[in-house]
């Protein structure tokens, strides 16, 4: 019977292309988480920056909740009515979103229940993806349920998405807030300058209680 010489060259050249591979792809896996971090931390700088540059004192929020609440209640077609069936109404006047491709966003404000502040909050979330220069926009979360209520405010710390869900409401035009039964725990509207806003989500959106 014929022996067949094997080619040892061959074989060995083999493995090193495919350990060569290998190296390749776990080098490239390496590269990528460091990028990962290093983006994480320059979003924890960037929205810690937002934190120290917008920090406000109780009567500054107070302030803006006020005329934030006004706002609302000439946006919202039913608002008055719709409030007295509030346990608690979380109110962010300024919430500022900014960045470049990075970015990252920062608000304070108050908790208000039967209209009078009874505890201080920020909200600050991240995001990575397509975004030029800072926009505003105004932020008001109505809990519906005690213990929707309840759960908030002996959290340490509560994300939109995570902790609980917010429905945020889109209205049509003239449209009565009331004519909706609605049965979520905790509703959302969100205001730009040029009215309600749609098309969002406040998912990620990190809500801490401030010492003030």
């Amino acid at each position: 019977m014929a022996t067949i010489p094997l080619n040892h060259d061959i074989f060995s050249s083999k493995y090193q292309h495919k350990d060569i591979g290998k190296y390749r792809t776990e080098s490239q896996g390496e590269s990528y988480m460091k990028i990962f971090s290093k983006l994480i931390m320059l979003l924890f700088v960037f929205i810690l920056s937002i934190n120290t540059s917008y920090a406000a004192s109780k009567m500054e929020i107070d302030i803006n909740v006020e005329a934030a609440m006004k706002k609302f209640k000439v946006e919202v077609n039913g608002a008055e009515k719709f409030l007295a069936k509030a346990q608690a109404v979380l109110v962010f006047p300024d919430v500022i979103k900014a960045g470049f491709g990075i970015g990252g966003e920062y608000g304070e404000g108050a908790m208000l229940i039967k209209g009078k502040t009874v505890d201080y909050y920020s909200t600050a979330a991240a995001s990575i993806g397509f975004q030029l220069g800072a926009q505003f926009k105004t932020v008001v979360l109505i809990f519906l349920k005690k213990s929707a209520l309840d759960k908030f405010r002996n959290s340490d710390g509560w994300e939109a998405g995570v902790d609980g869900s917010v429905a945020l409401i889109e209205l049509g035009v003239g449209k009565d807030v009331n004519s909706v039964n609605y049965e979520d725990p905790i509703v959302g509207f969100v205001f730009s300058n040029k009215g309600l806003m749609y098309n969002l989500t406040l998912e990620g959106s990190k809500i801490t209680k401030l010492a003030r």
